[in-house]
């Protein structure tokens, strides 16, 4: 199986560096961030909102935990890594390998080869087991919202009822 193809347009390769360049500011965002003590929500200190699954039907989306994951792992604590998202240390540990993969071929002006049926077979089955898997944590984990969320949806509910 080949990894890389010669290119000679420096525009092709261009994905690549951006590919990097994504795997970077994720790290460097995790890094700075601080892991929440609930296994999820850690995206809200970017301003995001929280999950609507979790707000929703008080059950994790096949994401819940990832921020919280891969922001344990850049601080070293591995259980909270795998706590958050059993999958997340090994999805980030697969984002680092592609992104260096995708440095190295930019540098030497090789193209990895994405668009083999190969690669697409690999990506296929690696996105049915995170969904497989979210789906049937969604299905088997009820009363996830941590207390803040709970609030929230109950302070909605009474707004509302106004």
């Amino acid at each position: 199986m080949k990894l890389y193809r010669p290119e000679s347009n420096p525009r092709r390769l261009l994905g690549q560096l951006l590919w990097f360049g994504a795997w970077a500011a994720v790290t460097v965002i995790a890094a700075l961030l601080h892991p929440d003590k609930h296994g999820h929500g850690t995206h809200q200190q970017l301003g995001l909102p929280p999950c609507p699954s979790v707000l929703l039907f008080d059950r994790p989306c096949p994401g819940c935990g990832l921020t919280t994951s891969w922001t344990a792992l850049m601080h070293g604590d591995f259980a909270h890594a795998f706590a958050a998202h059993p999958l997340g240390p090994l999805l980030y540990l697969a984002f680092t390998i592609s992104a260096f993969l995708c440095l190295y071929g930019w540098r030497k002006g090789l193209l990895l080869e994405t668009d083999t049926p190969s690669f697409n077979w690999r990506f296929g089955v690696a996105l049915t087991i995170f969904l497989g898997f979210g789906f049937f944590r969604m299905a088997t984990t009820p009363h996830f919202a941590s207390p803040q969320e709970r609030f929230m949806v109950s302070f909605d509910r009474e707004m509302r009822s106004r």
